[in-house]
This record gives structure tokens, C-alpha cells and sequence, in this order.
């Protein structure tokens, strides 16, 4: 993807846009698909497929998969194709059987609603208690789901720490070091060649990082929103999820929707 990696003249109204994220990118790595980077005093790998990994506590972070989306908007009669479930479920399963992950973190908004748990099918459930079964599974509590997912089994928390991480579903808006959060489902606008794409991305600033929403059925807000300035009041980097690798998207190259 040479779009996100080579600068070019942008209109003048363009960069003023890109203006408030103006920030020096964070000492990071390229290695293969993925990024790495220093999150505090822990390294943390942003993978393609949204998620997060710490290599040395063997842990997998997602955030946001919003299971039994499809359902919940079958309840008010807005009909969508009901895979949604087991996509999310399909791609989990990929990621631990490459990993190997001891520990699986659900960092909030793991279900649509509370009522997510018991709409989900025979297939859907039994491939999820496998998955649990195979490691130690943290629920963090998120703001549409509260918490129903620990029906299911596992382990509930409001805020989990993991080495010098701080993980909750719901970022701060204080300085907050370490803080691994997610529930804004932050994409990332990028313009260049004459075209311009929009993706599902991590935001940071090298302090601390939000997650982007790993459900199938899940929105984006650009990281260019003002919702994102209390967060990151210097600017954010942006790590774009390409189709398969993750990429630095440059600031300069950022644009609101």
C-alpha cells in the first residue's frame, strides 16, 4: 500500500485538517505484517487483523467485536446477513492457532447488547467455549454489553493491568500512560495519488494507544474527530490496517471525513 507510505502536495484547506495531528512518529519497527513499538516499558505488536499481542506475557488484546450485531438489528427489523458471529469467531481462532496465546483479552463492547450471549447459536457458542477453553479468557467490561459476557465463562474485569499496561474499554481523557483502550473504532482517512481510503486503524501517540473495533459489522471514527483531542492532545500516529500488514499512515496524509 504506497499510498500510506510516500508523502505528497496536499491542497492548503487539506493541511490545515491535518494540522492538529501534527506529532513526530513513535520509535517503531517494521517486522514482516506487523508493527512494534514500546507501549510504556512493554513492547506490543499491532497485527493486521486488529488485534494486539504481547510477546512476553504470551496475551492477545481485541477490542469492540460487537458479537450478535447481525441479531440485535434483526430485533428491530432491520435484517443483515446473521455471519457476523462467526466471522469474529473464525478470525480469533486464526489468530490462536498461529499465536498460541496463554491469555485472551476482550477489551469491552465484546457483544452488542446484554441480551448477545443468549441469541447466539449452537455452532457459535460451542466454537467460542473451545476457544476459552484453550486459554485464560478476560472479559473487560464495556458500555453495551456491561456484564453479560461472564455468562459465558472467564474472568470479568473493569480495568486489567498487564505489566506497565493499563487496559479498559473506555479511554480516559487524563494523561494516562500505558492506557491500552478501545470503544471509539478509530479509522484512518488517507488521500494521495488522487484517491483516497478509508481503514480500520490503531491510534497512538507512543504514550498510549486506542484499539481499532474488530467486528465485522463495526464503524469507524476518523482519527481526525475532536472526540480523539482530550486523548491525544499533541496528535496521533495512525497504524492502518492494510489488506494484509499493518502501515504508519503519515500525518501529513490524514484527512477528516
Amino acid at each position: 500500500m504506497p499510498l500510506l507510505s510516500q508523502p505528497a502536495p496536499k491542497p492548503e484547506r487539506q493541511r490545515r485538517k491535518a494540522a492538529a495531528l501534527v506529532r513526530p512518529l513513535p520509535p517503531i519497527a517494521i517486522v514482516g505484517p506487523n508493527v512494534e513499538m514500546r507501549l510504556g516499558d512493554t513492547l506490543i505488536t499491532a497485527l493486521p487483523d486488529g488485534a494486539l499481542w504481547i510477546a512476553e506475557s504470551k496475551t492477545l488484546i481485541v477490542s469492540d467485536i460487537h458479537f450478535e450485531k447481525g441479531s440485535s438489528f434483526a430485533l428491530r427489523g432491520q435484517m443483515l446477513p446473521p455471519y457476523d458471529t462467526h466471522a469474529a469467531l473464525l478470525k480469533l481462532t486464526d489468530l490462536m492457532l498461529r499465536l498460541q496465546p496463554d491469555i485472551i483479552v476482550s477489551l469491552g463492547d465484546s457483544f452488542h447488547d446484554s441480551g448477545g450471549p443468549a441469541r447466539m447459536d449452537a455452532r457459535d457458542r460451542e466454537l467460542l467455549r473451545l476457544l476459552m477453553s484453550r486459554c485464560d479468557w478476560v472479559w473487560v467490561e464495556g458500555n453495551h454489553d456491561g456484564r453479560a459476557p461472564e455468562t459465558l465463562g472467564g474472568v470479568f474485569k473493569e480495568t486489567l493491568h498487564i505489566g506497565s499496561l493499563v487496559l479498559r474499554h473506555h479511554p480516559t481523557e487524563a494523561d494516562a500512560p500505558g492506557e491500552v483502550a478501545g470503544h471509539l473504532h478509530p479509522c484512518a482517512k488517507v488521500s494521495g495519488r488522487g484517491r483516497v481510503v478509508r481503514r480500520r486503524c490503531f491510534a497512538t501517540d507512543g504514550a498510549r494507544l486506542v484499539m481499532p473495533a474488530f467486528g465485522a459489522f463495526t464503524g469507524g471514527l476518523n482519527v481526525c474527530d475532536k472526540a480523539y483531542a482530550k486523548i491525544f492532545p499533541a496528535g496521533a500516529t495512525a497504524f492502518v490496517l492494510g489488506k494484509d500488514r499493518v502501515l504508519p499512515a503519515p500525518n501529513e496524509r490524514l484527512i477528516g471525513d
